[in-house]
């Protein structure tokens, strides 16, 4: 005799209860860009209440010059969605704000529109990175001067300590031992620095297989640096290529796994390391004349202690480091190399979970491969 089991089912899922659930605010705007929906987050945003918020333009809320009332008219008129990075978002009501916005048409209905918004870290804006790439231009000229100016006599300083070394005490030998290491990290820094002056040929850029590449990074973090350490890899298999230089890849990724095996925890550590599509991604950076479009996005992730908040602002920054006896200028390297391949760098960072995610051009058709 068949046993029966009386299963309830289970309730329906109420929509507007998930939204309300979400920590971003969320709102829907119609063709005028009047608000017709405003979940729990966004009535926290705005200090008002749906019932009031429905009685207003989202431009009664904001300033009427925000990239956020460009971007609504950039989506109606493509059809697809946007992002936008480093808005800031500054009134007497709601306060001063650093956020993403993120915008897209509704299926059934492309005049009303589905707008995201996300605190922002100032190290995941665009004009932030472009930031970066001043700086590290700075530090190119820098370290040419440097490796000409401080080279070649610490050259001659070591070597004279070397000399005396020869006719000195065990005792004494310890300071010109002093000397010569000292010399030598200069030397280190000084090369470290040179990483810098290299400007990319774009005779060398062309489609590449990031898995190839990520593959090729994780296997020589296998067998060195992060040999104690689980490392997860996911993929999405269908990624198209990637327009780029596999060397300079390779050095750039190599530099944030490295980066995460030295933030992960040695006993339960863990790097997790995602590929990507978002379709219809396109990032505006102040100045553009159009959106860039960069949909492949591959994320970098740890499970150490988290950035510092004081230090999220200038992680990309040269000779700001979280480690001891840290040089501060492996990240900023990551930012020079991924922004010379027309890319942004973008990080979010909390205790126990760290994501560097890099957004990266896809290869135009008929390009030759690097």
């Amino acid at each position: 005799m068949p046993h029966n089991q009386n299963l309830s089912e289970p309730p329906p899922i109420d929509g507007a209860a998930v939204l309300n659930a979400l920590p971003d605010p969320v709102v829907v705007v119609g063709e005028a860009d009047e608000i017709l929906y405003a979940n729990s987050a966004a009535e926290h945003l705005f200090r008002a209440s749906f019932a009031f918020l429905q009685t207003k333009a989202l431009s009664d809320l904001i300033p009427h010059d925000s990239p956020i009332l460009l971007l609504l008219e950039r989506v109606r008129r493509s059809g697809s969605s946007m992002s936008q990075h480093g808005v800031r978002l500054e009134t007497p009501r709601i306060g001063d704000h650093v956020v993403r916005v993120d915008a897209a048409p509704m299926a059934e209905s492309e005049d009303r529109i589905v707008v995201t918004i996300q605190e922002q870290s100032i190290a995941g804006k665009i004009d932030r990175s472009l930031t970066h790439r001043d700086s590290t231009r700075s530090i190119s000229a820098m370290a040419s001067l440097l490796a000409h100016e401080i080279k070649n006599p610490l050259s001659g300083v070591r070597g004279a300590a070397q000399l005396l070394e020869q006719s000195l005490g065990a005792e004494d030998a310890q300071l010109t031992r002093l000397i010569v290491d000292e010399a030598d990290r200069i030397v280190r820094l000084i090369d470290r620095m040179e990483a810098f002056t290299g400007e990319i040929q774009l005779d060398a850029l062309g489609p590449v297989n990031i898995h190839q590449v990520l593959e090729r990074v994780l296997s020589i973090a296998r067998a060195g640096f992060a040999s104690g350490l689980r490392i997860m890899e996911r993929y999405d298999p269908s990624l198209p290529p990637v327009y780029g230089d596999a060397d300079r890849l390779i050095q750039a990724f190599l530099n944030l796994v490295k980066n995460a095996a030295e933030a992960a925890p040695r006993d339960g550590g863990e790097i997790i390391v995602t590929t990507g599509y978002q379709h219809g991604v396109r990032l505006a950076a102040p100045g553009a004349e159009a959106p860039m479009h960069l949909p492949l996005v591959v994320s970098v992730q740890d499970n150490g202690p988290g950035i510092p908040e004081d230090l999220r602002r200038h992680i990309f920054d040269p000779f700001v480091t979280t480690k001891p006896g840290g040089t501060g200028l492996g990240l900023p390297l990551v930012a020079k190399l991924i922004g010379e391949l027309g890319g942004v760098i973008d990080v979010d960072s909390r205790p126990r979970r760290t994501v560097f995610r890099i957004f990266l051009p896809m290869a135009r058709e008929g390009a030759p491969h690097s």
